[in-house]
């Protein structure tokens, strides 16, 4: 992005009464950020959400004093600008309507044509948790997603550090600028995240990590992602927030099970509960849901043994298909009385064996 459009865009984004959504309108009236400032004023007008009161804001002069400050900030810190019409934002941000105008990040960040999860949870974290978000990160590894968090504690931090161990870029999506970090205590691991991926966020470096910062930055995590992962959560918080968020962009929901005493697995109880989220044990599961393996196994498939053993569960699945052809995951489970979460395991092993093969749109066949 040039100057002068980063300028103008920043300019954008300095007015109050100014979100995303009619900053974009604004653009495509007027066909680019800068232009936004020289078309004439009535025809501005003729925008929806663009009354008077919008238009002399729009030229007031502390809103190009303050971006021109943020990009002197930017430029001395070697910030990276991600406009949201431009290759380098994040793909599946451009389709939310609320997405941000621009992206500001730090380190080496890698999107383009990459397989994106966002995992959060509780920063009030278990063992329970700690122990399923290290095995998790360790199944996905193979595939090389890319590991989305929020770098708080608990949960986030937990993931950031598995992906990292695991040589999987991972980004940060902070609350406030790059300027600081924020909790002051993980320090000590942004050098290591900014190496294996890096910080990303909406905010300007005056933007401190006030509350309502977190709830606008959950909608990045959820919007940037192709699934969105809850590992703990109690009855209330962040990462059901992120879930709704996820759910609203149309994106698959995954949420880790927990003793119905536990305060922290309360929340991913419910989720489930409510059929807003699939029940998840492990990777495989995913990434059988998101259809990830069917790209590995264009290229080596699985050839069918001669005389395959099956169990009861596998040969009532089997001989749905057969009789019925191509079918939805849900529609399988609930003819065969099976659980969803069951069926996935059980149709995972019988893509080894070579006896189902799965298809786009979650659909599932007999070999």
């Amino acid at each position: 992005m040039i100057k002068d459009e980063l300028l103008a865009a920043l300019r954008l984004q300095h007015i109050p009464h100014i979100g995303d959504t009619t900053a974009k309108k604004l653009i495509a009236h007027c066909g680019s950020p800068a232009a936004v400032f020289s078309d004439k004023l009535h025809q501005l007008l003729r925008i929806d959400g663009i009354g008077p009161h919008t238009l002399r804001e729009l030229y007031h002069p502390r809103h190009l004093e303050a971006a021109e400050q943020e990009l002197e900030f930017i430029e001395a810190n070697d910030i990276a600008c991600s406009y949201f019409s431009e290759p380098g934002y994040p793909a599946y941000l451009k389709h939310c309507v609320d997405g941000p105008l621009l992206l500001f990040s730090r380190g080496r960040i890698r999107l383009e044509g990459r397989k994106i999860i966002s995992v959060v949870g509780t920063r009030n974290m278990t063992p329970y948790g700690r122990e399923f978000c290290e095995r998790f990160i360790g199944e996905l590894a193979p595939l090389d997603p890319i590991i989305v968090s929020g770098f708080a504690l608990g949960v986030d931090i937990c993931v950031h550090r598995a992906a990292i161990a695991h040589k999987l870029q991972t980004v940060g999506c902070l609350a406030h600028g790059l300027n600081q970090v924020y909790p002051k205590a993980h320090r000590r691991y942004a050098a290591s995240v900014e190496e294996n991926g890096g910080f990303l966020t909406e905010f300007w470096s005056t933007a401190n990590p006030d509350r309502e910062n977190f709830l606008r930055r959950n909608r990045i995590i959820a919007g940037m992602s192709e699934a969105t992962v809850v590992v703990e959560s109690a009855e209330r918080g962040g990462s059901l927030v992120t879930a709704d968020l996820a759910m609203g962009y149309n994106r698959d929901v995954f949420a880790v099970p927990g003793r119905v005493q536990d305060l922290y697995s309360s929340g991913c109880n419910q989720l489930i509960r409510q059929q807003k989220a699939h029940l998840i044990t492990s990777a495989a599961e995913l990434v059988y849901m998101l259809g990830w393996e069917l790209e590995e196994k264009e290229t080596v498939p699985v050839q069918r043994q001669l005389f395959v053993e099956m169990d009861e569960s596998e040969t009532a699945i089997y001989n749905y298909l057969q009789l019925h052809g191509k079918q939805l995951l849900d529609g399988i489970a609930l003819h065969c009385s099976i659980p969803v979460f069951k069926t996935v395991s059980i149709l995972l092993n019988m893509e080894m064996k070579g006896v189902v093969r799965p298809l786009p749109g979650k659909l599932f066949e007999a070999v």
